[in-house]
């Protein structure tokens, strides 16, 4: 009874960080299509929602590595995906608050590395596979997206530097609802499929699965729903750091970024690497500033965001063992989990409450 128990207590953890994970990513999305007034922020998020769900259907390779190829899976147990769960949770709410765009992908890794080291030891963390999968992606891929953001936006500048401004911003404009749909659904394809992975790795734990299955339809069905949720609800704060922060973009350099941001995803998501969406898309807007001229970058905020990605790797870790640590005070039940799951509620409520009172509804 209370392995179940614990199992359903994890499934529902897990959707609450796909939700977290949407309104915390919705900035990667839209950020750019709301500052350059391609979109209003009401249209541009419910389009992102719906676009972010049908991307957790294309594809299941990155829910395979989450749940293969980080730890192992024969050394886990509910607990240990549950307080992993907790650690990118409180990570994701802590960056959200502060309006840093931190990396849901990688806070989630993290905390479940975090929690498996505090329960099993090192010998149960796949280092291969976090290495080839997780921090050499992370290097490359907002890397590649500078590039390839830098590189559209010189060559658009080229062709349409002597055209009437006016036309030329209204067909980036016009562009920018397919890069932004491009974006929102290859960040559906990415991001939704890690909790899928985790899900699938507590029923492997659990028993109810076995290790070398896919996730159930039932599970790619509630994740894509809690991080479409997510993402209508917005993460507001994030969105201006994200659009406006970093650099002051005209509709073509939101349409260099979103373009780079999507062809990265959706090409690692095919390989099974599970990016930071967040780190990508900051990237290509860089780039697309820096495309510009240097100086359009504001460095100092990009400095900023890098600092908290270097950050949410060893910060979820820390959280997620020491969440498992306060777990086994309780003992081996559900005691343990139900009682994390109580204070986070409540502590969760606290901030959104806070930050409600401080932040406007955006019009539109």
């Amino acid at each position: 009874m209370d392995s179940d128990l614990i199992l359903a207590i994890v499934v529902a953890t897990a959707l609450a960080f796909d939700f977290t994970n949407g309104f915390h990513d919705t900035a990667n999305v839209v950020a750019t299509s709301i500052s350059t007034r391609a979109a209003s922020p009401r249209t541009a998020v419910a389009f992102a929602a719906l676009l972010n769900f049908a991307g957790a259907f294309i594809s299941l390779e990155v829910a395979a590595t989450v749940a293969k190829d980080v730890v192992n899976p024969e050394d886990i147990t509910t607990t240990v995906v549950f307080a992993g769960l907790v650690g990118a949770i409180a990570w994701n709410l802590i960056t959200w608050y502060y309006g840093l765009p931190s990396s849901s992908s990688h806070a989630l890794i993290g905390g479940v590395v975090g929690a498996t080291l505090a329960a099993a030891g090192t010998s149960a963390v796949l280092g291969e596979g976090i290495t080839g999968k997780v921090l050499i992606p992370a290097l490359i891929a907002p890397t590649l997206a500078f590039l390839v953001a830098w590189l559209g936006i010189n060559i658009t500048y080229r062709i349409v530097g002597r055209l009437s401004p006016g036309p030329v911003n209204r067909g980036f404009r016009s562009g920018q609802v397919i890069s932004g749909g491009m974006l929102a659904l290859a960040h559906g394809t990415n991001d939704a499929q890690k909790t899928m992975g985790v899900i699938a790795l507590a029923l492997v734990a659990s028993g109810h699965l076995s290790a070398d299955a896919d996730p159930p339809f039932w599970v790619i069905v509630s994740a894509a729903t809690a991080i479409a949720l997510g993402t209508y609800t917005g993460g507001w704060r994030i969105i201006r750091t994200m659009g406006s922060r970093i650099i002051k973009m005209d509709a073509a350099q939101g349409f260099g970024a979103q373009g780079a941001g999507a062809a990265v995803i959706l090409s690692s998501s095919h390989f099974g690497f599970p990016l930071s969406t967040t780190q990508v898309i900051a990237g290509g807007v860089m780039g697309a500033g820096a495309g510009k001229r240097l100086s359009a970058v504001r460095w100092g905020v990009a400095g900023n965001i890098v600092f908290a990605w270097v950050l949410t790797l060893p910060a979820a870790a820390a959280i997620g063992a020491a969440t498992y640590g306060f777990t086994r005070i309780f003992g081996t039940g559900a005691a343990g989990p139900l009682i994390v799951l109580l204070i986070g509620a409540a502590l969760a409520a606290i901030a959104f409450v806070r930050r409600a009172r401080g932040e406007p509804v955006p019009a539109g």
